[in-house]
């Protein structure tokens, strides 16, 4: 940590034109991928509180640094709440590839979010905010985010390649996933549109205040895709963390499609966006199942690896719930 404070002192110190002194260094939890710093920068003018991203030192860069920074900047152009990028070093001045932007106040954990009387109003607001901002979101344009290809056939085609492909892989069966894929296969959506996708927008990935939503986070796996899976993704029941909405445990489903609607001027395919959520449980199982053979496979010992594989039979459950 201290090594750390030194190379924000001095990377901070150089950008701003005088010496500074780097305090409250605090590494925050979550994001598995990437570390998350938050700090304060002082000086004879004042404080000012930031947080620094970066790949694990020594470890092989796992994101694309600099294509998220070109995404939060269209996306903050576009009207989607994202914390501004401050500082976007081109080498490894802070450790490891990394960039700094502006600390935003709020929660991130979302059992605090649906449960802590602080938030009582955002939940009321959270459904339709989610709304607008996906809508924003698949709006925003791309032309200069040319490190984001769509997919060579459509996004429901793809996705079901993926994850068959997935599947394969681990060579342990699992009818459930399997005839949800086949599920997929045989009732394609009717609605396939090509935007911008975030790819994991959810409640833990939004940072929240007493007022709502403030920023989306976590922008490592946004792609070219179909809108409707950010939508299915949302209500999806993994993320809805033991709470009754539909939307992320906070909200209903119609708060976030009319407001969708309403800010994007484009009908929401309800048909579509349980296909997608087909996908999502499909995916999400996956993940699980990939995360525990990482574990038993030796790539990676870890018990938390290991436990979660427990949570393939509820997304199991969910797609067949979904299928009828």
């Amino acid at each position: 940590m201290t090594e750390l404070r030194e190379l924000l002192e001095n990377y901070a110190s150089e950008q701003l034109g005088h010496a500074v002194h780097v305090t409250s260094l605090e590494r925050m939890s979550g994001g598995a991928s990437r570390e998350t710093w938050s700090f304060v920068v002082q000086d004879g003018e004042g404080e000012r509180r930031l947080v620094l991203r970066r790949d694990p030192p020594g470890a092989p860069a796992r994101s694309n640094r600099t294509g998220e920074i070109d995404l939060l900047r269209a996306a903050g152009a576009a009207g989607v709440p994202v914390p501004v990028v401050v500082w976007a070093p081109e080498g490894d001045e802070l450790g490891s590839p990394g960039f700094v932007m502006n600390h935003v106040e709020g929660e991130t954990i979302a059992r605090k979010i649906l449960r802590d009387e602080e938030f009582a109003h955002a939940r009321t607001v959270m459904a339709a905010q989610c709304g607008e901002i996906l809508a924003r979101i698949h709006a925003t344009p791309t032309d200069t985010l040319t490190w984001l290809q769509p997919p060579s056939t459509s996004p429901a085609d793809a996705i079901i390649e993926q994850h068959t492909t997935l599947l394969d892989t681990i060579g342990e069966p699992h009818p459930a996933l399997e005839l949800a894929l086949r599920w997929l296969r045989r009732n394609p959506p009717a609605s396939q549109r090509v935007t911008l996708v975030h790819g994991d927008f959810r409640n833990g990935n939004l940072i929240v205040g007493p007022d709502g939503i403030r920023a989306v986070i976590d922008w490592e796996i946004s792609h070219i895709g179909d809108p409707w899976e950010d939508l299915a993704w949302l209500c999806c029941r993994s993320w809805r963390f033991g709470a009754p909405g539909d939307v992320g445990g906070f909200g209903d489903r119609e708060d976030l499609y009319n407001a969708y609607e309403k800010e994007s001027g484009v009908a929401v395919d309800r048909d579509a966006v349980q296909w997608w959520e087909v996908v999502a449980n499909v995916k999400w199982g996956c993940a699980t199942l990939m995360q525990t053979f990482t574990h038993l496979w030796g790539h990676v010992k870890s018990l938390e690896l290991a436990a979660i594989g427990r949570r393939t039979v509820e997304t199991e459950y969910d797609v067949l719930e979904l299928i009828g």
